[in-house]
């Protein structure tokens, strides 16, 4: 069975985030892959994010 691939997006705000589908639904500055694996995708990301390319994705703020 063959999946989807994986592509990493740089977001505006400068963060990038992994998903399958090539063109993602907010505009983006950049897109790498494709990829074979989620976490080939994810280690580029990381990588991405040590050289200063993308900013990491800040945590959602759960309000009570």
């Amino acid at each position: 069975m063959e999946t989807a691939p994986w592509f990493i997006h740089k977001l505006p705000d400068g963060s990038c985030e992994v998903d399958q589908h090539p063109e993602a639904e907010t505009p983006t500055l950049k897109t790498w892959g494709p990829f074979t694996e989620q976490g080939e995708a994810l280690a580029k990301r990381v990588g991405l994010i040590r050289s200063g390319q993308c900013l990491p994705r800040q945590p959602v703020q759960k309000e009570d």
